[in-house]
């Protein structure tokens, strides 16, 4: 049997950690530029930071609700302008 697969010390913390701070920073940047792809990759990576059970637990769930936020602006611009697109000026 594989030594490393079985290993108590390997775990998926650091990886979790990291997809925690991924989801955060790709959930800041889709209430900007490009939510369509986004804010699903904000959800997907912290519903698996919070799976893997990340010690950046709140980081993660803002991900998760910027994520959430990210899908909402997208809604809220195809139903008032019929369009994923926005800009500044109006």
């Amino acid at each position: 049997m594989d030594a490393v697969s079985t290993s108590p010390t390997r775990g998926h913390g650091r990886d979790a950690d990291g997809m925690a701070v991924a989801s955060f920073v790709l959930g800041l940047l889709g209430l900007l530029v490009m939510n369509v792809f986004l804010g699903p990759m904000a959800i997907v990576l912290a519903s698996m930071a919070l799976w893997y059970r990340t010690a950046r637990r709140g980081r993660a769930l803002f991900g998760l609700a910027l994520g959430v936020a990210d899908l909402a602006v997208m809604a809220i611009l195809v139903t008032l302008h019929g369009t994923v697109i926005w800009n500044f000026t109006g």
